[in-house]
């Protein structure tokens, strides 16, 4: 996940490179992953916005001092809702104990009352008349024969709420903001100020863009499913308990039956046993509020809109707090149509727990910045696509692989879901790829993400003016793109063109048609999940099966239009400068250096 947004980065974090090359510590912003806890304090998202523009590093613009200052609200009532939550968590975990509990007391009544039914009806089989009245007698007036296990389970979940109570109710929770506008108007920015501004007041914080939050949506679904479904297996843990019970073969069979149709009946409900974990490390102390900071909100098909609905309206009710960026309001998400009942809910839970901001700037205050802070002297992106570029490109890399230092050597690299990616050049966090290499197979987010992760700086060669005849690699290299910002990295860029002209179109015609054309593509996030609950992976061939994206060309043309912005951004000193801040290499560095630190240090402290 990318910790902050590079403008806001350089007031706080000052990670650079020293004349000797080493790496140099002259301040520390603490994040999630913080590596001391005598970190500094990270300032508001008002404070740092203001610092910003009196520095010159952003132009003054009322919207978004606005979105700052509301921020700034919302970041004030953390602290209380924090306790609340604290308090709220230890009350759900004694309710939950006590439910468990009970449920088992409930259970083995009624296997007790199965077993002695089982006595009574042998001894009706066998005549005896007087014992058969004796025991009904003493038969259950409950007992319900011949009852559905659907019957059962809620009969069972109804005593629960009357003996235990029902799930304690999460405090009200400070009302998030939604906030959506042009590209490059600010938006993730200023999530990204707030949300480096909460480390050390709420204790679980997530920050995810869109691409991550569904491939991480993906995994949990599939790990889940996967552990439910070993559950089920006669070997689990389940039959294990059962068989040690003290009732007969008839009965065991009955109280396992019961408990696999409860799994069955929690794993039709996968998506809240996925919220439950989205955000909360279950491994840590799991008291206290969440925060999730959510960049780039999209309903791109049905299984972003249901996935969307089913976890954030989850986590929405259990108190978390929403700060979310899109392109669009609310409202106008789900343009064509997609599952509207679902969809209208998801709307209807948002507006209850956020407030809608629109930054109403026009202006793309990354281009503003590109050209009141020229990189001085130092190009990134090289076009057209003749001699002279291409031996300036070549001229790059090796200057840039000298000063890391180490061979040049192919690699492989981990994706999720068990995959791997060859990459074919790299050395010491650089790497090199061709368009074609990254664009023109089926790869997707997973991909990208693993290499944004892997690798700072990025050189990618024979980047070509998209146009409809490769729509669909011009969709990966957005996706790419994204990827590569959201994760800081520096990229190199040898194109046919310049970047405002990149997705202009071709002789062959233009990219996309806003009267007719609707993008019809195999979207990777939907080759993706094809079949990743069955499988855990993505499969590299074919073509798609499960859900096709269709995308208006409005849509298209914010995806291109962010695409542009991002490039733009990223030539500029003020994003280059927080590379060596940002980028996960560079933090891993840094936690490695602190331990050893840490390990130097100890042993003079013991002594």
């Amino acid at each position: 996940m990318r910790k902050a947004s590079s403008i806001s980065a350089l007031l706080f974090l000052g990670f650079v490179r020293s004349p000797s090359s080493k790496l140099r510590f002259n301040a520390l912003r603490s994040y999630c992953d913080r590596i001391s806890p005598s970190s500094i304090k990270v300032p508001g998202p008002l404070t740092q916005y203001k610092s910003l523009v009196e520095q010159g590093k952003l132009q003054h613009d009322p919207n978004q001092e606005a979105v700052a200052f509301q921020l700034e609200k919302l970041l004030g009532r953390l602290e209380q809702y924090e306790k609340e939550m604290a308090e709220y968590h230890e009350r759900l975990a004694k309710w939950s104990t006590e439910r468990e509990n009970e449920r088992c007391k409930l259970l083995m009544e009624e296997a007790e009352s199965q077993q002695k039914d089982d006595v009574w009806k042998s001894v009706t089989n066998q005549g005896n008349k007087f014992v058969q009245r004796w025991l009904s007698r003493k038969k259950p007036e409950n007992v319900e024969p011949g009852v559905g296990k659907w019957v059962s389970y809620l009969n069972r979940e109804r005593k629960l709420d009357s003996v235990v109570g029902r799930r304690p109710t999460a405090p009200p929770a400070p009302k998030g903001l939604y906030i959506y506008g042009n590209v490059g108007s600010g938006k993730t920015m200023l999530m990204d100020m707030f949300y480096s501004a909460t480390e050390g007041i709420v204790k679980h914080r997530k920050r995810y863009h869109f691409h991550e939050a569904m491939l991480k949506i993906n995994e949990q679904m599939h790990q889940i499913w996967k552990n439910q479904v070993e559950e089920k297996s006669l070997h689990s843990s389940l039959s294990n308990w059962v068989m040690n019970l003290p009732f007969d073969s008839r009965v065991k069979e009955w109280v396992a039956a019961e408990e696999r149709y409860k799994q069955e009946v929690q794993m039709k409900n996968i998506l809240p046993a996925v919220a439950d974990k989205f955000i909360i490390d279950w491994q840590a102390d799991q008291k206290g509020g969440s925060i999730l900071c959510f960049d780039e909100i999209q309903t791109v098909d049905v299984f972003a809109i249901v996935a969307l609905s089913g976890i954030v309206s989850r986590l929405l009710s259990n108190g978390t707090v929403l700060v979310a960026t899109s392109n669009r309001a609310p409202k106008d998400l789900n343009q064509d149509g997609m599952q509207r009942e679902i969809f209208q809910k998801f709307v209807n839970k948002m507006g209850e727990h956020c407030e809608n901001v629109l930054i109403g700037s026009e202006i793309d205050y990354r281009r503003v910045i590109a050209q009141s802070q020229r990189s001085m002297g130092q190009v990134h992106y090289f076009w057209p696509s003749d001699s002279i570029a291409l031996e300036k490109f070549e001229k790059k890399w090796h200057e840039v692989t000298n000063q890391v230092g180490g061979q040049i050597t192919s690699s492989t690299i981990r994706v999720m879901f068990g995959r791997t990616l060859e990459v074919p050049e790299s050395s010491n966090g650089v790497a090199r790829f061709t368009f074609e290499y990254l664009c023109g197979r089926p790869l997707g987010a997973a991909d990208y993400i693993a290499v944004a992760e892997n690798y700072h700086t990025v050189f990618i060669s024979g980047i070509p003016m998209m146009s409809m005849r490769i729509r669909d690699k011009a969709r990966r290299f957005i996706t790419l793109v994204d990827e590569l910002y959201n994760h800081h990295c520096r990229l190199f860029c040898s194109a046919a063109s310049s970047i405002d002209e990149l997705f202009q179109g071709t002789e062959e015609g233009a990219l996309f048609d806003l009267e007719s054309f609707q993008f019809e593509t195999e979207t990777e996030g939907s080759k993706l999940r094809r079949n990743v609950l069955a499988e855990g992976s993505v499969s590299s061939g074919g073509a798609p099966t499960g859900i096709v994206s269709m995308l208006s060309g409005q849509e298209e043309m914010f995806a291109f239009r962010r695409a542009v912005s991002r490039l733009i951004e990223m030539q500029t000193p003020v994003y280059l400068e927080g590379v060596h801040s940002l980028h996960p290499h560079f933090q891993r560095q840094r936690r490695e250096f602190e331990n050893i630190y840490t390990g130097n240090i100890q042993p003079q402290l013991s002594f």
